[in-house]
């Protein structure tokens, strides 16, 4: 193409010989461009599906966060991106992960860690992706992070080359294997010694562990024991720990160093095509009910959020909810087809401030409602919008506790256009909370929520790196009731203040 412009560029200066009009450099340049982005085009377009859906669907050019796609000739696409991670001794990961069936009580572990934890393969269809629906325990993340790891297009044999250090230890299979122990020291055994193996390693004293990163995988409550008694372990009040960055599905807003990451939901895309077919199918789902409550009842009482949650759900002609299926709440496809059936979800606290649904909710197409901004807002600053009122709707839970709010009327004050708005960023945001297929490295050109971690801890370490290079210390954990002011700051602020959320935290 390029070549045909350039000789019909020639022949229009007519005459030859010395007179002939050569076409400047910036002609040149000008129609190399354009058949450069024709081509791009035209290979976005095959991913899609083709041409003329891409034309005719403006939306699908914005549902997917690209990756960096373009580098200049030569130029390193690793710079500042890799990952040295540690070999660990089989007893901090394998070990822990061939004793599953000591997990839990209630729940067979060993079907979740197949797959690279992703957990057993589920026929598509129905209300479940055609492609890549797995049958996905909320706490596996550790395992998938470290099946990604394996396989990052960045991951470098040389810890002197690295930017970053991945340790790939199973902290949450430890933790749910000995938090019923009455012997502290039992508890702390392990965590004990990852702290003595890591703080004898040439990698760890390069930089104090302040390069190191690491997956908590459970809600970070059960890594925070202080004293003699209490739950958990005291794995995140040691010293050298809190020099690393934690990523966990559930973080602590009062303390600085961890870092909330996605729980994973039942879809593990292969491609751009899966990812936006998905999406495309989400924004067509016939939503017949105003909102929905995807939870069980807490027994014992009628006092609670959940149980006003469910009252008011229940006697409503526009809410639905299990019931009293109890064996619905463990079904993958009749999660999705509640929650992709209706405009909004009802994301109460669960047995912490965080729960898993809310992720099936996005991935549901499903605008969640939250009664606490420790469920979210507070939590998953790298993944989700900071302004919430973007993607969500926030009610107060003491508004619902104290019968002072009815859902229903809230939920149908909001214009069915803002709904429609809310819902498209819903749409978008499915990409970044989905964890892919580790293997689908070349068919991918979206940032999953492993991509949008790693590059913020890549950005954090750097900072730190940076200062030390300096003579100084990068300052950006703050204990203490503000804490959580620090994560929401924009770039550029450096003082917290007055926030909306401070009666809840």
């Amino acid at each position: 193409m390029a070549s045909v412009a350039a000789d019909k560029l020639v022949a229009s200066g007519g005459g030859g010989g010395a007179g002939l009009l050569r076409p400047s450099r910036m002609c040149y340049l000008a129609v190399l461009s354009m058949a450069f982005w024709s081509l791009i085009f035209y290979v976005h377009s095959a991913v899609q599906g083709n041409v003329a859906s891409v034309l005719l669907r403006p939306a699908a050019l914005t549902s997917l966060p690209l990756l960096t796609p373009f580098l200049m000739a030569g130029e390193d696409r690793c710079a500042g991106r890799r990952v040295y991670m540690y070999e660990l001794p089989k007893r901090f990961n394998a070990d822990l992960v061939r004793n599953c069936r000591e997990y839990s009580r209630t729940t067979d572990m060993c079907k979740h860690v197949l797959n690279g934890g992703f957990g057993p393969a589920l026929p598509g269809g129905g209300a479940l992706p055609e492609r890549g629906a797995y049958d996905t325990d909320q706490n596996t993340v550790a395992l998938i992070y470290h099946e990604r790891m394996r396989r990052y297009e960045c991951l470098t044999g040389d810890p002197a080359a690295a930017d970053a250090v991945f340790v790939p230890f199973y902290a949450g299979f430890d933790a749910a294997m000995n938090l019923w122990r009455s012997d502290l020291a039992a508890r702390d055994a392990l965590p004990l010694d990852l702290v003595n193996w890591l703080t004898r390693r040439p990698e760890w004293r390069a930089m104090g562990g302040r390069d190191h990163f690491w997956v908590a995988a459970r809600p970070i409550w059960d890594f925070y024991r202080s004293g003699d008694d209490g739950w958990g372990n005291a794995l995140m009040t040691y010293p050298a720990i809190r020099n690393t960055t934690v990523l966990t599905v559930e973080a602590n807003p009062w303390k600085g160093i961890d870092f909330g990451v996605p729980f994973p939901s039942h879809f593990h895309p292969s491609s751009d095509a899966d990812v936006l077919r998905w999406q495309d199918r989400m924004r067509r789902s016939d939503r017949r009910w105003l909102w929905a409550f995807a939870g069980a009842p807490r027994p014992g009482s009628t006092s609670t959020v959940r149980a006003q949650i469910i009252e008011q759900c229940t006697i409503s002609s526009s809410c639905t909810h299990f019931g009293s299926s109890p064996g619905h709440y463990n079904s993958p496809s009749r999660i999705m087809a509640l929650l992709e059936s209706a405009d909004f979800c009802i994301q109460p606290r669960g047995d912490s401030n965080a729960r898993k649904s809310t992720f099936d909710s996005i991935l549901a197409g499903c605008i969640p409602v939250f009664l606490h901004p420790a469920s979210a807002y507070v939590q998953y600053t790298w993944h989700l919008p900071r302004d919430y009122h973007t993607y969500s709707v926030f009610i107060p839970f003491t508004d619902v506790a104290g019968r002072n709010a009815s859902i229903e009327e809230r939920l149908r004050r909001i214009p069915p256009a803002t709904v429609a708005r809310m819902r498209e960023e819903v749409i978008r945001l499915i990409p970044r909370v989905t964890y892919r297929d580790p293997a689908a490295a070349t068919q991918v050109t979206f940032k999953d929520a492993f991509d949008v971690a790693v590059d913020a801890v890549l950005d954090r370490v750097a900072k730190r790196r940076r200062a030390a290079a300096e003579g100084s210390e990068y300052v950006d954990v703050f204990d203490g009731h503000d804490s959580w002011k620090h994560d929401l700051l924009e770039d550029g602020q450096k003082q917290v203040g007055p926030h909306e959320f401070d009666p809840y935290l």
